[in-house]
């Protein structure tokens, strides 16, 4: 069979430093055909992580300008390229699979899309994209989890809030895809945050108030949900709240054993047995499965946690805590997402 152009879009998206890894039954090629066009598809093919003018990609593609930015643009609004303007000229790259084109997917997610995706994470893509460190993504602890002299700058969720300036709130494409393939999900769908630190002059009907981004915080970390943001300490734009039955993320720990599918946060769970009544609150609220009773009295397997802190919000015997772990043990993130992307292309490429 020859080489079709969703083969190249592929391999375009596989070697970016995210991933896109081809699987077997080549589940990922229908999923592509649904998220791109042929002629999106060919353009993306040929992009990658450089952000790149119009005119560059346009003499590369063997197009004239105007058209080809028209048909960046109309890729940029669908979220298959990213987007950027600077020094007068507009530019672009291929975005990822994951974080990147299949969030954009949340306004067109059906039954169709959400099997096809289904069926990728099933054939053992996801998972592959999960495997490769850094990790895509990172824990923050429940705030009120940690003491405020032992928070670190990086794991301040609130403070960097307040330093945000706009403010969005959307249904999270995990639970909205299981929901879709027929699993029910007990938490709410509408808990995606992003911000920016960019001042918004039009107005979005997912804009909410920084309060009501505070306010979200506080809820989703009394019903026990996991906040999780990008792997990386500066330029933060969303705040995911994850639960273990829908996230591909969270999934990958629960489902594929992929424990450092997250990276885990600097703090490990303590459970004090003398303490511990055995009501199993924590374990219910354990979103990887890291609590159990054992004899009566909650134990954590530190293999398995994120520390998120979960458990703490929800012990209304204090009998949990969060512990920071020792500076030999502490992983810092990455200080930017350029830095992530150079860290993951080379431990992806090494021997």
């Amino acid at each position: 069979m020859s080489e079709s152009i969703y083969d190249r879009l592929a391999d375009a998206l596989h070697r970016l430093p995210n991933g896109f890894t081809r699987t077997a039954s080549r589940a990922e090629i229908p999923l592509l055909q649904r998220m791109f066009m042929p002629e999106e598809a060919e353009i993306g093919a040929q992009l990658g992580r450089e952000m790149e003018t119009v005119e560059e990609i346009a003499a590369r593609l063997g197009m004239e300008p105007l058209p080809a930015r028209k048909k960046l643009m109309d890729m940029a609004r669908k979220g298959l390229v990213w987007f950027e303007r600077g020094e007068g000229k507009a530019r672009f790259r291929l975005a990822p699979f994951v974080v990147g084109s299949y969030e954009a997917q949340l306004d067109v997610m059906d039954n169709e899309l959400a099997h096809l995706f289904e069926a990728y994470f099933a054939a053992g893509g996801a998972a592959d994209i999960m495997r490769p460190q850094p990790a895509l993504t990172r824990v923050i602890p429940v705030q009120s989890a940690v003491k405020a002299e032992e928070i670190l700058p990086y794991d301040d969720v609130r403070a960097i809030l307040m330093r945000a300036k706009t403010f969005r709130v959307q249904d999270c494409i995990c639970r909205l895809q299981q929901e879709h393939i027929g699993r029910r999900c007990d938490f709410p769908l509408r808990v995606c945050l992003t911000f920016s630190n960019a001042e918004s002059t039009t107005p979005h009907p997912n804009a909410i108030t920084r309060e009501e981004a505070l306010a979200l915080l506080d809820e989703v970390e009394r019903i026990g949900l996991v906040h999780s943001v990008s792997n990386v300490m500066e330029g933060l734009g969303f705040i995911c709240n994850c639960c273990g039955c829908c996230c591909g993320v969270l999934r990958s720990i629960n489902e594929f054993g992929v424990e450092g599918s997250i990276a885990r946060s600097n703090y490990d769970a303590v459970i004090d047995s003398d303490a511990c009544t055995g009501c199993g609150v924590c374990v219910e609220r354990c979103q990887v499965h890291a609590i159990a009773l054992d004899g009566g009295v909650a134990a954590v397997d530190l293999r398995r946690c994120i520390g998120c802190g979960l458990c703490v919000s929800g012990c209304e015997f204090g009998a949990a805590s969060l512990r920071r772990k020792a500076p030999e043990e502490t992983v810092p993130p990455p200080p930017n997402m350029t830095a992530w992307e150079e860290e993951r292309l080379r431990r992806r490429t090494m021997p």
